[in-house]
């Protein structure tokens, strides 16, 4: 049997919905696609979208859950391609105060989202 699969989303799990949504939304340019919520609220699930490629960012906050996840050694990670000046959107991430790692060699650098997961952000074209 051959499986065609295809992307569809990644979910992060979050401590303050509303504060992951505003940082999605100012450093990479995502809004708020659709949510589920749960009946007894116990969960709020909101997928972020970016109007190009039908992936989606699932964030999921847990009402229970209060104390900061454990992420490990945060090794994987999720990686958004920017249009635009490159220098310009990566001194606006400074500006913000979420970029956590440079490699200047390989021409890319990591931003940091308020729950601590890392996001690779690269141009959309090397040149």
């Amino acid at each position: 049997m051959e499986i065609k699969a295809r992307f569809d989303h990644f979910n992060v799990n979050v401590t303050n919905l509303e504060r992951s949504i505003a940082f999605y939304q100012k450093a990479l340019g995502l809004h708020e696609d659709h949510r589920k919520e749960a009946a007894d609220g116990s969960f709020i699930l909101v997928y972020m979208a970016d109007d190009v490629t039908g992936f989606k960012l699932e964030l999921t906050w847990l009402r229970d859950h209060k104390e900061p996840y454990e992420l490990g050694e945060n090794e994987s990670h999720l990686c958004f391609r920017v249009e635009g000046d490159y220098d310009k959107v990566r001194q606006f991430h400074k500006e913000m105060g979420c970029v956590c790692f440079e490699n200047d060699a390989m021409e890319l650098y990591f931003i940091n989202d308020p729950d601590d997961y890392w996001i690779e952000i690269l141009p959309l074209k090397r040149s």
